[in-house]
């Protein structure tokens, strides 16, 4: 059977090949029978080199700031536990919107496809992308895909562009802590990188550690209508906990001083990095969030994160200090302190 002068895909046995990237009548193929067909919406579905979209608004309809952000996606292995790359190229890049405050809008999705790699994989990612996609409400505008030779690449690589609106006078920033605020975490950390880390190696423990890859921007729209005075949120992606506050802090001038007894971390996920040589400080989290807001805000701040799905396990972990050396300190289980310094090398590589 053929559709014009192609065959139809075939999405159990076949694979990807260097036609699909050709700009010919294969790679329209690809496109209208996978991406399109699950990532359709109707600015999708112009078909133009990019997508038309309305003026953006906040939600009372007053104009707002445009917030973009860009992020790549290499993750190995591509299928994890409790995700795979196509849910995590959504959630990545709607959270680093959302930490901005941000109401996320629209996503762009590039794709570089490796010749060989088997259709009902990609179809998996795909199918995995369109409903992370849809269940956050920010649907993917317009993309691009293009094929590398077989040996080039590792299987799927996947760039993601988030676009949201912030309303004026909201401002949240690296730059904003200042000493005296309050550092707190939305949940147990470590989840993610440990997960991809046990199925690269194939690990198994007595209890399922699965990655915590979830769109944030519900929660922290339920934090910003609190009214509380929020100075900074971070997502800490890649480098953990560890890198991130000791970003912050470089940003804005100050140190940190953590409670290592407040930090959440599962049990499993401590024995897993204890046995693997992880520190789980600098293990990548995808469904997580850092926010850092003024001291007298911050029961009412964790009360509301608590509330929600995705911040049940919220806490109060430490505090802003004034320190020159910008120093990231943390006053361990046994009353001792410590640095938490910038990660020398790369712990995990590859891990989104």
């Amino acid at each position: 059977m053929k559709r014009g002068y192609v065959k139809v895909l075939d999405l159990k046995q076949g694979r990807v090949d260097l036609t699909h990237g050709s700009g010919g009548r294969s790679m329209v193929q690809l496109i209208s029978e996978l991406f399109a067909k699950h990532l359709g919406n109707e600015y999708l579905g112009q078909g133009d080199d990019g997508a038309v979209l309305p003026a953006p608004t906040v939600a009372d309809g007053r104009p707002g700031r445009l917030v973009i952000s860009t992020d790549c996606h290499v993750v190995s292995p591509l299928f994890f536990p409790g995700g795979d790359i196509g849910c995590l190229s959504v959630h990545g890049t709607v959270n680093d919107v959302a930490v901005m405050g941000a109401t996320p809008l629209y996503l762009a999705a590039g794709f570089i496809l490796e010749e060989g790699f088997p259709l009902a994989d990609l179809a998996r990612i795909v199918e995995s992308m369109a409903r992370a996609a849809q269940e956050a409400g920010v649907p993917v505008v317009t993309g691009d895909t293009k094929v590398v030779e077989r040996g080039k690449g590792d299987g799927v690589f996947i760039t993601t562009t988030g676009v949201g609106v912030l309303p004026d006078g909201l401002e949240l920033g690296g730059s904003r802590a200042r000493p005296g605020d309050a550092v707190i975490v939305s949940g147990s950390l470590g989840d993610h990188g440990v997960a991809i880390m046990s199925k690269r190696e194939n690990l198994s423990f007595d209890a399922p550690i699965e990655s915590d890859s979830a769109a944030l921007h519900g929660l922290v729209a339920a934090m910003l209508a609190t009214g509380a005075e929020l100075h900074c949120l971070r997502d800490p992606t890649r480098g953990g906990l560890a890198a991130t506050l000791n970003e912050i802090a470089g940003q804005s001038g100050v140190g940190m001083m953590l409670q290592e007894k407040a930090i959440p971390i599962k049990p499993v996920v401590a024995a897993a990095c204890e046995f693997l040589g992880l520190d789980p400080l600098y293990v990548a989290n995808e469904g997580k969030l850092i926010a850092i807001c003024a001291a007298r805000d911050a029961e009412r701040l964790l009360a509301e994160m608590r509330a929600h799905p995705l911040g049940r396990e919220a806490a109060l972990i430490g505090a802003v200090i004034a320190d020159d050396h910008h120093f990231v300190q943390l006053t361990t289980a046994f009353g001792g302190r410590r640095i938490v310094d910038w990660l020398a090398g790369d712990q995990l590589p590859r891990i989104c």
